[in-house]
């Protein structure tokens, strides 16, 4: 039986870990790519900035998830503004979002309840051009269910 030889296991150790690397950078650079065609299609605009702004200012993520990252604990928001008809009639949406911001905590017993963030109008225009925003971007078909 052959043993493997101080020179060998060097030579294995640094091809591989030079593989790796490549790998690496090349995955790194699709991402930038795939990120840079996401910023290009979808151009944030000045009031969906400054509702991403509000949206970590109020940590929302400490409930809710955008594009699977944060809490768990509340719903899914990247898809919220075509769930609540924001694709059909922005104006009606704006003001369904108006109406729940303003109505938060509901009281409902036994539900998880919204703290009362009180917004002012442009805050909630702003935070629901962020949520416009959100929803144009492609998340290849994430999450696999639709919206409910």
């Amino acid at each position: 039986m052959e043993r493997l030889t101080t020179a060998a296991a060097r030579n294995i150790f640094y091809g591989g870990s030079l593989f790796f690397f490549v790998v690496f950078a090349l995955l790194v650079g699709n991402s930038y790519m795939q990120a840079r065609v996401v910023e290009q299609t979808n151009p944030i605009s000045a009031e969906a900035a400054r509702g991403k702004r509000i949206w970590e200012k109020k940590a929302c993520f400490d409930c809710h998830t955008l594009f699977g990252e944060g809490a768990r604990f509340a719903p899914e928001l990247g898809k919220v503004w075509i769930k609540y008809g924001g694709d059909k009639d922005p104006a009606a949406t704006e003001d369904t979002f108006k109406a729940w911001f303003a109505a938060q905590p509901t009281g409902t017993e036994g539900r998880h309840q919204m703290p009362q963030f009180h917004l002012s109008d442009s805050d909630v225009h702003d935070m629901a051009a962020f949520l416009r925003w959100v929803s144009k971007v492609d998340t290849q078909n994430w999450p696999s269910h639709a919206p409910k």
